[in-house]
C-alpha cells in the first residue's frame, strides 16, 4: 500500500521525470512537511539518479545549523516568510551538490496561526545551483494532513516546471 495519495504520487513521477530529462538533480530543505517531499521521492523506484539529498530543518536552531539561515533574519521576520523560504533553498544549494532546491516552511495546524499568518500558510523556495532563487506563498485549506500533502503536491509541481 502507496504512503501517499495517487495524485501526490503522479507529481513526484511528472517531477522525476522532468529533472531526469533535465539532467538535474535536487535537494529538498523541509520545515512543515517534515521530510514528506524526499519521502514521497523515494516511493518511487529510481528516484536516487535525481535526488541528491533532504534537509528536515523543523526547528529553527536546525534551519541555522544545517542551511545557514540567520536566526536574525527568523527573529525579524519569522520562520514561516518569504525570506525564510529563500534562505532555506539557497542554503540547501550551497551544501549539497543538487542543481535544483525546493524548501517549505509553513503552518500546518491545528495550532500556531494568526490573524496575519492563519493554519494552512504555506511559503516555498525553489532555485538553481548559481541562479536566482523565486518564492510562492500559498495558503491551503483544511486539516494538518491535507496542508500537509497540499505542499507536497505544490512543491514537486515547483520542482516539474523548472526542470
Amino acid at each position: 500500500m502507496p504512503l501517499f495519495p495517487p495524485d501526490v504520487l503522479k507529481s513526484a513521477e511528472e517531477a522525476l521525470s522532468a529533472c531526469r530529462a533535465a539532467g538535474l538533480t535536487v535537494a529538498t530543505a523541509e520545515s512543515c512537511t517534515g521530510g514528506l517531499i524526499a519521502g514521497c521521492l523515494t516511493e518511487l523506484a529510481g528516484a536516487s539518479d535525481v535526488l541528491d539529498r533532504g534537509f528536515v530543518t523543523y526547528s529553527n536552531q536546525a534551519k541555522e545549523e544545517l542551511l545557514g539561515v540567520p536566526l536574525s533574519l527568523i527573529d525579524a521576520v519569522g520562520a514561516v516568510s518569504a525570506e525564510v523560504a529563500e534562505a532555506m533553498v539557497k542554503g540547501a544549494l550551497l551544501r549539497s551538490r543538487a542543481d535544483l532546491a525546493v524548501s517549505v516552511t509553513g503552518i500546518a495546524g491545528p495550532g500556531g496561526g494568526s490573524i496575519h499568518k492563519p493554519i494552512g500558510l504555506v511559503h516555498f523556495g525553489l532555485g538553481r545551483s548559481g541562479g536566482q532563487a523565486r518564492t510562492e506563498r500559498r495558503v491551503f485549506p483544511g486539516d494538518r494532513t491535507a496542508v500537509r500533502l497540499a505542499a507536497v503536491a505544490h512543491a514537486l509541481g515547483m520542482l516539474a516546471s523548472v526542470a
